[in-house]
């Protein structure tokens, strides 16, 4: 079996990926024991390369396209897909074997990668201040110019400590907190699912994982010993379940 290919981001890191949505598929390829290759793309590359390849881009709400990683590169079928989730289901159906969706789950994960994503939000000032720390210097550029267009903010109006920084912290915990309570006490076992490891499992690690590899230390130790330490545990299991280094 030939590798796979998996486009991501770069960092200044050791461990160099930090991206929750290309995590995604990283774990999912662990967790299935498929050999596959990375391919680096700085920010300002993205779009070159994936014209340059092939991919299809993305949708923005005012309908403009936008390339975006993880892509997947599959040598062994000839395809290329876009988009975590659509890299997940691919997976799945192409390589049956330890199922990530279990039988009649898709939809529920589905409308639960949707839930997650919106109660993460408000990390968002906070955590893009720290994204902005750790990229390589070609990146950084392009991220900061980007995002303070977006957000209609210089760098340094992010997340200053002080009440917004304060603020941030205050919703962070509280929704890590609702999101322990409803999806693991709930279901009284070790998984979203109950005993079955799902994509589910996977989609709340790799926000850990994201937490640990954008902030500071002192600040992921804050995160991983809320609950209990449950969001600390949670990222341990799943790598350990996945395979993850």
């Amino acid at each position: 079996m030939l590798p796979l290919v998996l486009y991501d981001l770069p960092s200044r890191l050791p461990s160099n990926s930090w991206s929750f949505n290309t995590a995604k598929p990283r774990f999912v390829l662990s967790y299935k024991n498929l050999p596959f290759n990375t391919v680096w793309v700085e920010y300002p590359d993205i779009a070159p390369m994936m014209k340059e390849i092939g991919a299809s881009p993305d949708k923005r709400r005012d309908g403009s396209e936008q390339y975006t990683v993880p892509v997947l590169s599959d040598p062994n079928t000839g395809a290329l897909i876009t988009d975590s989730w659509t890299i997940a289901v691919y997976l799945d159906e192409t390589y049956p074997e330890k199922p990530v969706f279990p039988k009649g789950s898709r939809g529920l994960i589905r409308s639960f990668d949707t839930a997650v994503g919106v109660l993460m939000s408000a990390s968002f000032g906070f955590s893009i201040l720290r994204v902005s720390e750790i990229l390589n210097e070609r990146s950084q550029e392009y991220f900061v110019t980007t995002r303070e267009a977006l957000l209609g903010e210089k760098v340094d109006e992010w997340s200053p400590e002080g009440p917004k920084r304060d603020a941030h912290w205050e919703a962070i915990e509280k929704k890590l907190y609702g999101s322990a309570k409803i999806w693991y006490e709930e279901t009284g076992g070790k998984w979203v699912m109950g005993d079955t490891f799902s994509y589910a499992d996977i989609i709340l690690a790799v926000y850990s994982l994201w937490f640990k590899r954008i902030y500071r230390d002192d600040e992921w130790k804050r995160i991983a010993s809320l609950h209990g330490g449950k969001w600390g545990k949670l990222l341990a299991e799943v790598e350990k379940e996945c395979n993850v280094v």
